[in-house]
């Protein structure tokens, strides 16, 4: 078993942290989590010491760094083949990874208006026609995907892959802004939620303190 550890930010705020850290904890691939902080401007204190970029996370492989969270996922999937962390079909694996690259690159109003907070409550804040736009966009994904490939469990191909890894903090922006969802959003958003690595992120997330002004753009530092 080679020694993975994890360089993650803040579980409040990181959503690039959390899609590997649940990846990893829901697949039951045994690794060791470096936690780092932000500072004000989101920026992770000590990163640059584990990788070029200076940004989390980072996945060390006997201390050999994997940046970026989707080469960490194709990574991690490649590894542990026997984990079937993308779909076994080919036509779904296709659509899984067009999904999580489409994550990877898109839905900036979202992100960007709606930044995730799991501790917080923030109904209706940063909602706009853009962000709207990108809502949609989501729900019609998800629903493309499980209609075509999610016979076999609640998640987007049925059972856990990378591509809930990846939606997984999308689900705790619409549950920190109470986004108005068609019924199939909300019961994918409750699946998520109910996942185990999920459930623990979430806890370890309203236990921090910590206060970072560019993940609070309706709040006031304390």
């Amino acid at each position: 078993m080679p020694d993975l550890a994890l360089v993650i930010g803040n579980k409040n705020y990181s959503s690039w942290s959390m899609r590997p850290w649940v990846l990893l904890r829901q697949a039951g691939i045994p690794f060791r989590e470096i936690q780092l902080w932000f500072d004000d401007e989101g920026r992770a204190q000590g990163a640059r010491q584990h990788s070029p970029t200076g940004q989390v996370p980072i996945l060390l492989i006997g201390g050999e760094a994997v940046w970026d969270s989707l080469a960490i996922c194709e990574t991690v999937a490649e590894m542990f083949p026997e984990k079937s962390l993308w779909p076994a079909d080919a036509r779904a694996r296709a659509l899984a990874r067009s999904a999580c690259a489409e994550m990877h690159s898109g839905f900036r109003k979202l992100r960007s208006a709606m930044p995730m907070n799991i501790r917080a409550s923030l109904p209706g804040k940063g909602m706009d026609a853009a962000v709207e736009g990108d809502i949609r966009r989501i729900c019609a994904l998800w629903a493309d995907c499980r209609r075509a490939h999610g016979a076999g469990g609640p998640l987007l191909f049925g059972a856990f892959t990378i591509a809930d890894a990846y939606y997984a903090p999308v689900a705790m922006r619409f549950i920190t802004h109470a986004v108005t969802l068609p019924q199939p959003a909300r019961d994918y958003v409750e699946a998520v939620r109910a996942l185990p690595a999920v459930a623990e992120w979430m806890a370890a997330a309203r236990r921090e303190t910590a206060f970072v002004a560019a993940d609070e753009p309706y709040a006031q530092k304390p």
